[in-house]
């Protein structure tokens, strides 16, 4: 018996055609799923990240680097809607790496959709009490900052980073029918404010903006030029993250076999052409040097633009001619990030409930309310754990550490159709991927090609998170997984491959530690860097799991089989 056991196909389409009061309830249709790959796209990404990624890597070209994510989001995505038509299980990336590459790599990906959905929904959750204490102002009330910071920013507690992640778990817990509702709303609202944004701006696009459309590269990498291009791309991809978060409703899906590929490539299809033509308006109002980093807000970006729309004044000055704009922006950033936090909390308890089916996780997880159908007990843990964090931890942005998670289940899902393909190639699929090798294979090329572009310290992150994925899964799942617990040897076997997988991590997080610390940027007058706190960490942390992989490696060799 293997760690790298599949779980039968046969099972996972018995566990998606369950009914009763212990199972998910089928409610959501195609244009329900649409709407929640809608409501998780349009977000942060949108409003901030353009603006930025513009004036620091790509100019007006920032457009060709919204197409090149889409690229691989698309490539992702179409190997997403097969899984999903095939296997319409909760789950999304994990179910999938499940069928596919057995439990070992399936628990791998899962603990990294844990990064993603969880850290994310408690980072947009903080960036929306920002945002609330911007709007109150706009109608002359002041929340007291105490109560908008956490005490490590000089505050007491991020108390509406708590409300919002209360209020959208109450909703999730209350049924998907229900929250499927209130995000349709939601996406129904900020999509109209962006056309606005969109419809009125494409008024007073000036070309000398939009020209030149590629910057010079500056001579550094990564600094306008075609370099600067890629590097936008890595960066902006953080906005398109979240659809995958439609995969993991699919047990909740009443036909997910035309529904599922619907929701998935529609929801992407719809968002790219906002983004192209979001950016294509905000560049070319305002000049792309105006946006920079270094702006008292990330609504600046929008702010800016918004400023340059009207006529320029006899004293050469733009008279902004529609000013509410920033206050309707304001509130759709605050209508967006109510249905991310939504969908990744959604998306989060589903995964939960899949991993905690399979003996992964403890089974409290996996229970279903008897009334509402949902995974209530999951969603009241994430209610909890994300609201602490939210509530106490600078919600300081993690786009990048989301990215390089997503990224990294993407080229899972694009490899697993890949063995499908060989493995079962006459399963039924209500959808097959087009060009298979070939869209895979530029699925997978293009996520590890945007990857290799994130900063040494955005992989350190996820390597030390992957490590601790490694201490629960030899600690605890490997003991109560449904599959494997009761197979002889297989514990043996968990401790040589775990410990050989954790003995080479600890040397690569090493590696890029040094890589990192040798590279990164230092402060003129100390020679320290930003976050010398998360080198030395990242020593410890590895030298203290290098001993312990050792050891299990060592036992699990010494053990008769």
């Amino acid at each position: 018996m293997s760690l790298f056991i599949r779980k039968p196909l046969s099972q996972l389409l018995h566990e998606a055609g369950e009914t009763g009061e212990n199972a998910l309830e089928k409610t959501l249709g195609p244009l329900g799923l649409v709407a929640l790959g809608i409501g998780v796209i349009i977000g942060a990404g949108l409003f901030s990240i353009t603006g930025i990624a513009a004036a620091d890597f790509a100019g007006p070209s920032i457009i060709i680097s919204f197409i090149i994510a889409a690229m691989g989001c698309a490539f992702a995505g179409l190997c997403y809607a097969e899984f999903a038509s095939m296997i319409p299980v909760a789950g999304s990336a994990y179910t999938y790496s499940y069928a596919t590459m057995g439990e070992f790599v399936a628990w791998i990906i899962g603990w990294d959709l844990i990064l993603e959905y969880a850290v994310g929904a408690a980072t947009v959750a903080s960036s929306w009490s920002g945002y609330l204490g911007e709007l109150a102002k706009n109608f002359g009330f002041e929340i007291p900052h105490e109560f908008l910071v956490t005490p490590f920013d000089g505050g007491i507690i991020n108390l509406p980073a708590v409300i919002i992640v209360l209020l959208m778990s109450m909703v999730l817990i209350r049924g998907m029918r229900e929250s499927s509702f209130v995000n349709a709303i939601i996406v129904i609202l900020k999509v109209s404010i962006v056309l606005i944004f969109i419809a009125v701006g494409f008024q007073y696009i000036r070309p000398e903006n939009l020209t030149p459309f590629v910057p010079e590269n500056t001579g550094k990498f990564g600094e306008y030029g075609i370099s600067g291009i890629v590097r936008a791309a890595a960066i902006v991809f953080f906005a398109y993250i979240g659809f995958d978060a439609v995969s993991t409703a699919a047990q909740e899906t009443k036909n997910p076999k035309k529904a599922m590929p619907i929701g998935i490539l529609g929801s992407l299809l719809v968002c790219t052409v906002l983004y192209i033509a979001f950016a294509y308006v905000m560049t070319g109002v305002v000049k792309y040097t105006e946006f920079t980093a270094n702006s008292e807000s990330s609504l600046a970006p929008v702010a800016i633009a918004i400023k340059n729309m009207g006529e320029i004044g006899s004293s050469g000055i733009v008279i902004p001619a529609y000013p509410w704009l920033n206050t309707s922006i304001i509130i759709a950033i605050l209508l967006g990030y109510s249905s991310v936090i939504l969908v990744l909390l959604m998306g989060q308890s589903r995964v939960f409930y899949s991993m905690s089916k399979d003996g992964l996780i403890p089974k409290m997880f996996s229970a279903v309310h008897h009334k509402f159908h949902t995974p209530y007990k999951s969603n009241l843990f994430f209610l909890v754990f994300v609201s602490v964090f939210a509530a106490f931890i600078p919600g300081r942005v993690v786009g990048e550490m989301t990215s390089i998670g997503t990224l990294f289940a993407f080229i899972l899902v694009c490899i697993g159709v890949l063995i499908m393909r060989k493995s079962m190639p006459d399963a039924p699929r209500g959808f097959r991927t087009p060009l298979v090798p070939l869209v895979p294979i530029l699925g997978v090329v293009t996520c590890l090609f945007m990857m290799v572009f994130l900063p040494l310290d955005t992989w350190m992150r996820l390597v030390i998170w992957l490590i601790i994925g490694l201490d629960v899964y030899l600690f605890y799942s490997i003991k109560h997984s449904k599959l494997t617990s009761d197979q002889p040897g297989v514990r043996f076997m968990a401790d040589k491959t775990v410990g050989i997988l954790g003995i080479v991590s600890s040397l690569a997080l090493f590696a890029i530690a040094f890589g990192h610390h040798q590279t990164a940027d230092r402060d003129p007058v100390t020679g320290q860097i930003s976050d010398e706190g998360l080198f030395y960490f990242s020593l410890i942390f590895a030298a203290i799991h290098m001993l312990i992989f050792v050891v299990k490696t060592i036992q699990g060799y010494n053990r008769k089989q």
